[in-house]
Order: structure tokens, then sequence, then C-alpha cells
């Protein structure tokens, strides 16, 4: 079915292209996906826009920068984020489709012309049946509502206060005190008497208490030295 279609819809996508040489030679066919994409999704940011297209962040971003100098779009911060930006279609733009889709209907109507009432019905009932898969596929986003007071004042009776847990703080442990063992004192010591020693009896030295070579008496009186 699919390859079936795809060599079908060769013919109707060279009435496009045909189209678009005639009315927007300029722009390329990315450019062109790129400006309905915004005219479909008006002020889609840029994330949103290469995934619509099936592009690199960076591919679509060139792109766009390409079709804002050409005066094709427009960026704009975003109302309720301004580091968000915004992508609009120009008047420039929009004149630009409308002949694209007034040349297009001009030359699908000649070639609509050779087909059967019943023809026509089924193609239409089939080409629309598609379309609506294909934006299943990639939804549209939903608006952002803007941060007034009242929408902020939503927010907080909606959302829940967080609980932050308290803090569990470990019970003090007493430490027991650290005993400090008492001092021994070493005994004193027990000196022996002092013992007294006998004095060394000197040959010939007189001694003071009797005894062999000491006398308690004086000298006799023939030892005494004469005077003259």
């Amino acid at each position: 079915m699919a390859a079936a279609l795809d060599a079908a819809a060769g013919t109707l996508l060279s009435v496009f292209e045909a189209a678009r040489e005639s009315t927007t030679s300029r722009l390329s066919g990315a450019q062109l996906r790129a400006v309905m994409a915004v005219e479909q999704h008006d002020g889609i940011n840029l994330r949103r826009l290469a995934t619509l297209l099936d592009m690199l962040l960076s591919s679509a971003s060139r792109l766009c920068d390409r079709l804002v100098a050409a005066g094709m779009l427009e960026r704009e911060p975003g109302r309720s984020d301004r580091r968000v930006i915004s992508l609009h279609l120009t008047p420039e733009a929009e004149q630009l489709l409308a002949e694209l889709r007034a040349d297009r209907q001009e030359r699908l109507a000649a070639v609509l012309a050779g087909m059967t009432p019943e023809g026509r019905r089924a193609l239409l009932a089939g080409i629309r049946e598609f379309d609506e898969a294909a934006r299943r596929r990639h939804p549209p986003e939903p608006p952002r509502a803007e941060h007034s007071g009242q929408t902020r004042a939503a927010e907080a009776t909606t959302r829940p206060e967080p609980t932050r847990p308290e803090p569990t703080r470990p019970e003090t442990t007493t430490r027991p005190e650290p005993t400090r063992p008492e001092p021994t004192r070493p005994e004193a010591t027990t000196w022996p008497e002092a013992t007294t020693l006998p004095e060394a009896a000197s040959p010939g030295r007189p001694t003071m208490s009797g005894g062999p070579g000491r006398s308690d008496d004086p000298a006799p009186h023939g030892d005494w030295p004469r005077t003259a």
C-alpha cells in the first residue's frame, strides 16, 4: 500500500512543486515546510519546530536564521518564559502562502476535472484520513498560561508544600570518666645501722686507752727535758 501510494503521489507532488516554483522560487522545500509549520503552530519554539521537521536542532536554527533574514519569520521572547523564543510569520510570509495556495488549487482543479465524481470523493476521504493520522503523530503544543497573580495563587493552592524531614540528632552518650591509677610510692628504704669501725692502731703511737704500746699515765719524769 505504501509503495502504491508513493508511486501515485508522485503526480500530486509534482503539481505542488510546480506551484512552489512559480510563486515561492526563492524558498527551498525545507524552508517552505518550516514556514507552513509555523503557520499551523503559531508561536512554536525552535526545539518543537525541529521535531516537526525531523531535523537536528542546529540545522533548524540555521534554517530559521535564513528565514528571518529573508523576512519570512520573526522571533519574539516567550510571554511566560522570556528565555524561550517564539516564532511567528511575517505579513509577507502570509501573503506568499496565500498566493501559493491559489496557484496549487488552480493546478489541482485541472487534474480533478478528468476524474469521476466517485473517484474525487474517495480521494478526498483518503487524503483527509491521511492528514488526521499525520497530525496525531505531531499534536500541537497546548497554549502556555500566563503567570499572573491569579495563576500563581492557583498553583500555590494546588501544589502541596514540600515537607522537609526533621533532622534526627543522635542521642548524646555519656562517656565514662577515665580512671587514673593511684601512684604507688616506693616504700622507705631501711638503711642498716652504722657500724663503728675500730681505729687502726699505729705501731709506736700512744693510744688513749690501755693496752700494749699505750699508757694513760704521763711520761716519767726522766723523759722530760731538763732545764738548765
